[in-house]
């Protein structure tokens, strides 16, 4: 059950809603217009706003229809109404593009829009932003797993097209379709991990583990604040983690559930070096300045990272979509006021479950 929401627009000529007698003709016709779609139609209030209109009416079956006019020349159509799971749509995607379209004619519109109904208030939450905070609807169609732990929201829901998906405070994070995210951080079949020691920071959802496990490392330290997504993905996304989320400590491997800023205070203080160091944590975020509390969190785990990294060592981490461009310019410029002269490469992949092209980095010390 949910509220579905039908989203129209229209430019038009702003005279007609500067005028008043054109506004109020505009409206009359955009009123019979969906009145031979909308049974029982009614307009119930008309306010005049900031400069135009807004016109709200109700139809059969709780329709809520709303009209505002700008006076810039924008025109919107707003139209809200509820649906049980085993009704039909009031407005297929059909008839709505017929609407717009019958719209459109009736208001000479040089431009028009329409979307496809969004469904609010739905008791499967099916809409997760991209990277650069645009809205993507998912195919999902069942809930696995819902928790709270003490550090973020948990999900775990089921996409026809993408299988099983882990989103963490509303972020998607992983799906069963997404190993190229995973061999893409690693660079899989461009860095050798055979016989080499290898520390990843985060990476609850396990599949960075049991991917670089099947490289033959010498041995792999987690370091997993949330052991409730650990249980949650041994479950319901084993398809990625394998078992390797089964037990805490493996013939090669050991799981440490923690902080993983402590952790690598104590590497640093026992003065161990490891070969890799993969930072699978909080995306590069979205800012007008390279300042607060995530940004200091990043340059804190670069710099914990390259103390514990031998020379030739190399920090791997993703970093966030393409069309964030900006956000990664000033990664990059954290990246040369490091405590040590480091240099990086990117690499980039289409990420099925992000429905974008990520970016991912690799970086080392700059060799005298």
């Amino acid at each position: 059950m949910a509220v579905n929401t039908v989203l129209l627009d229209f430019s038009v000529t702003s005279t007609k809603l500067t005028s008043a007698e054109d506004s109020k003709s505009l409206q009359d016709d955009m009123e019979a217009v969906l009145s031979s779609y909308i049974p029982e139609l009614k307009r119930q209030h008309t306010f005049n706003f900031a400069g135009s209109f807004i016109v709200l009416l109700t139809g059969d079956r709780g329709i809520h229809v709303t009209l505002r006019g700008f006076p810039q020349g924008l025109v919107t159509c707003n139209i809200e109404y509820y649906k049980e799971d085993e009704e039909k749509p009031l407005f297929l995607f059909e008839s709505v593009r017929k609407l717009e379209k019958d719209l459109a004619e009736k208001l000479i519109s040089n431009r028009c829009h329409s979307m496809p109904a969004l469904k609010r208030g739905d008791c499967i939450d099916r809409y997760f932003p991209t990277a650069d905070e645009r809205i993507l609807e998912y195919d999902i169609d069942k809930v696995l797993y819902e928790e709270k732990s003490p550090y973020q929201k948990i999900l775990i829901v089921h996409s026809r097209s993408l299988g099983n998906l882990l989103v963490l405070d509303d972020l998607q994070n992983m799906s069963e379709s997404d190993l190229i995210y995973t061999e893409t951080l690693m660079q899989r079949g461009k860095e050798n991990y055979e016989g080499k020691e290898i520390v990843i920071l985060g990476g609850g959802d396990g599949a960075l583990l049991w991917e670089l496990l099947k490289e033959k490392p010498k041995f792999v330290y987690m370091l997993e604040i949330d052991e409730l997504v650990m249980k949650a993905c041994s479950k319901h996304l084993r398809s990625c983690c394998g078992d390797c989320l089964d037990k805490l400590k493996g013939d090669n491997y050991e799981i440490i559930v923690g902080d993983c800023v402590e952790m690598l205070n104590q590497f640093i203080t026992e003065g161990r070096k490891f070969d890799y160091v993969f930072g699978d944590l909080t995306d590069i975020p979205l800012s007008a300045t390279p300042q607060g509390e995530m940004w200091d969190f990043i340059r804190l785990i670069l710099n914990s990272s390259m103390a514990v990294l031998k020379s030739e060592g190399k920090y791997m981490t993703h970093g966030n979509g393409a069309s964030c461009p900006e956000s990664l310019r000033m990664f990059e410029e954290q990246l040369q006021k490091l405590s040590v002269s480091v240099e990086f490469s990117r690499a980039h992949a289409f990420v099925p479950s992000f429905m974008e092209d990520w970016v991912f980095y690799q970086v080392w010390q700059k060799q005298n």
